[in-house]
């Protein structure tokens, strides 16, 4: 939206040419949504309590967790807001993948939400049912990767690309190009949900995969950076570091709010979309590898609750303490913010593995 009042304006003044840099907006998108979240979430925090909007906690899960009880939840509705509105400020709004993410983060958002609200407010402990939940996220995740698979512009923008091989790459066919694509969002959506169990546990690991990306997005959308490094040259994928930029800055002010002892929950609303959202990112800008690589502690997060249900069912003997994998920890005697700073530092760790396969082919 400004993207477009300040190309207007240069005609009048050059200096409104600087809007027209892609890491300026994207500086800007960073500090508009962190300011959003700062400004904002101490008033959502009051409503959300004034109006008794808090998380209620299971009695088979960790003790500690009992006092956590009636803390604010679905608090993830500001870090989308923030996020949509400095996308739609400073991104070009004529680039297709900018809607195509905002699209399908605000679709998830929309089945998250209504899953808290019946939970939360209409005290319905089934929340939104599974099979609901599941369909509206298959609708949103099919739908956006048979768009992308349509206005593909040339085999670029759907080859699967390996991390650590310089010129391996497998084209992909219309059926394959869109389960993979379905998998790696409505995936990476319900992993960083499950993920969502501790104060500050996803939305960090979310931000760091979210800058990671950016520098991906921008690499992918620039001709020259893209030959030398041997990634796919995909046009305007370069707008998406506007967005990525906003989902950071929304990100770390939500998480003034939310780390250890949280004064508010992102709930499903914040978690599923946010999960979304890095997944089309990674199917735009040809990463899905890279994203399970960075997103590491979202992945074991899903394993362990994958391998804990398999093998109760099987053997009837669990191989956890408890799943999701964090809550092992915690029964282990780890204090919260133990878990969570290791998992950080996991994440860290993990999205410089990742960088790093730009240069180790």
């Amino acid at each position: 939206m400004l993207y477009w009042l300040a190309d207007y304006l240069t005609q009048y003044y050059s200096g409104f040419g600087l809007f027209k840099y892609l890491t300026f907006r994207a500086i800007l998108g960073v500090l508009t949504s962190l300011g959003l979240c700062l400004w904002v979430g101490p008033y959502m925090i009051r409503k959300l309590s004034y109006h008794q909007i808090g998380q209620a906690v299971r009695d088979d899960g960790p003790q500690s967790h009992l006092s956590k009880a009636g803390t604010p939840t679905m608090g993830g509705a500001l870090i989308l807001v923030a996020l949509a509105v400095s996308t739609l400020l400073w991104a070009n709004l004529s680039n297709r993948y900018v809607w195509v993410v905002l699209l399908v983060t605000a679709v998830f958002g929309i089945v998250g939400w209504v899953d808290d609200y019946r939970k939360v407010v209409e005290k319905d402990s089934r929340g939104l049912p599974a099979r609901w939940k599941f369909f509206w996220q298959s609708v949103a995740g099919m739908g956006a990767a048979i768009f992308l698979f349509m206005t593909a512009k040339g085999t670029a923008e759907v080859q699967l690309i390996m991390p650590f091989f310089k010129n391996f790459s497998i084209i992909l066919g219309p059926i394959a190009f869109v389960i993979l694509s379905y998998l790696m969002i409505v995936g990476t959506s319900n992993a960083v949900n499950l993920t969502d169990g501790l104060d500050g546990l996803a939305i960090m690991p979310t931000v760091l995969v979210s800058g990671a990306l950016a520098v991906f997005a921008y690499l992918s959308g620039h001709v020259n950076f893209a030959n030398y490094l041997h990634i796919p040259y995909i046009a305007g994928a370069g707008e998406l570091v506007v967005f990525c930029g906003a989902l950071a800055g929304a990100g770390l002010g939500f998480l003034w709010f939310n780390t250890y002892p949280a004064q508010v929950f992102m709930g499903d609303v914040g978690a599923l979309a946010l999960g979304a959202a890095l997944g089309v990112i990674s199917v735009i800008v040809r990463q899905e590898v890279v994203l399970l690589i960075m997103g590491g502690v979202f992945v074991m997060e899903t394993a362990s609750v994958i391998l804990q249900v398999a093998s109760f069912k099987l053997t009837g003997r669990r191989i956890f303490r408890m799943a999701p994998l964090h809550h092992h920890y915690e029964l282990k005697g780890w204090p919260e913010p133990r878990v969570i700073v290791r998992f950080w530092i996991i994440t860290l760790v993990l999205v410089l593995i990742g960088l790093a396969t730009l240069k180790v082919r």
